[in-house]
């Protein structure tokens, strides 16, 4: 880990927070509704898609599988969106659209282009417009981070440098978003505060849209965030976990509590983030 306060670490699929939250702007504006139909955005989608809502893709109800489930795709390498949607339709869903839960960052990716679709704008410039800048976000940026200063290079738990995934692409709404740990803070505020989505959709992206089957007090899953509750209070967090890289946050709103933790080393575990919160 990296202790200086500009450094900027990969969220991970801790970026699913920033696509719920952009996806949920957009509905909002009355520019997308929850009930719309994956087939309403994308062409050409098999038929057992056609039923899956922007809600599903959101609570990982869709019955699309996790990156363990394409084999095929490198998540380091370059690939064209149209080819990666194609992908996608490739591989069976788990189960018809909401007849369960299931963890899907191909879900996640699929919501990002729908948003960018939706918006008429390229989905990062989405974001760093309608979200980045008036939070004053100003060390969080979205896709590659290119020749930008002040990022922590990932690394594996023997310390040995890890080469990022592909952020612009196979990344984009599921794991994409590079921050500080400053700025992160800000951000949980402002999801909380209400200071960016207004009601009701700011309660629906922080309680519990789905069961996540995980156990009977594993809590649920909202837009972007699980739900639940931590020592009798609500709580919400994700964690993200990238090549060589591995974050947590935390909000506990009637303790006024929040806990970030950004690294750049695959030797972080869990015991960090349990050390945080007893």
């Amino acid at each position: 880990m990296d202790d200086t306060t500009n450094t900027r670490y990969q969220l991970a699929s801790v970026s699913k927070q920033f696509t719920a939250a952009a996806a949920l702007l957009l509905v909002e504006e009355g520019l997308l509704s929850l009930d719309d139909t994956v087939g309403r955005w994308f062409d050409g989608c098999p038929q057992p898609w056609q039923p899956i809502t922007l809600h599903q893709l959101l609570a990982h109800t869709s019955g699309l599988g996790h990156w363990e489930d394409y084999p095929m795709i490198d998540l380091a390498q370059p690939v064209e969106p149209g080819e990666l949607l194609t992908t996608f339709h490739s591989v069976p869903l788990k189960f018809p659209p909401g007849a369960g839960w299931s963890y899907s960052s191909p879900g996640y990716v699929l919501v990002a282009h729908i948003v960018e679709r939706a918006a008429d704008t390229p989905y990062r410039d989405f974001l760093t417009h309608r979200i980045l800048d008036p939070l004053g976000l100003t060390g969080t940026f979205v896709g590659a981070g290119g020749d930008r200063p002040d990022l922590a290079p990932g690394h594996d738990a023997e310390g040995q440098p890890m080469p990022s995934w592909e952020l612009d692409v196979v990344g984009m709404g599921a794991g994409d978003v590079w921050s500080t740990a400053g700025d992160v803070l800000t951000w949980l505020d402002a999801l909380e505060s209400g200071r960016l989505l207004s009601e009701p959709h700011r309660t629906l992206m922080v309680t519990e849209r789905a069961r996540t089957g995980m156990g009977p007090d594993a809590g649920g899953y909202g837009y972007g965030v699980f739900v639940g509750e931590w020592d009798g209070r609500r709580w919400w967090h994700h964690s993200g976990h990238n090549a060589g890289y591995k974050a947590f946050v935390v909000s506990i709103p009637e303790a006024g509590r929040r806990i970030v933790v950004l690294s750049n080393t695959e030797a972080t575990g869990a015991e960090t983030v349990k050390s945080l919160l007893t």
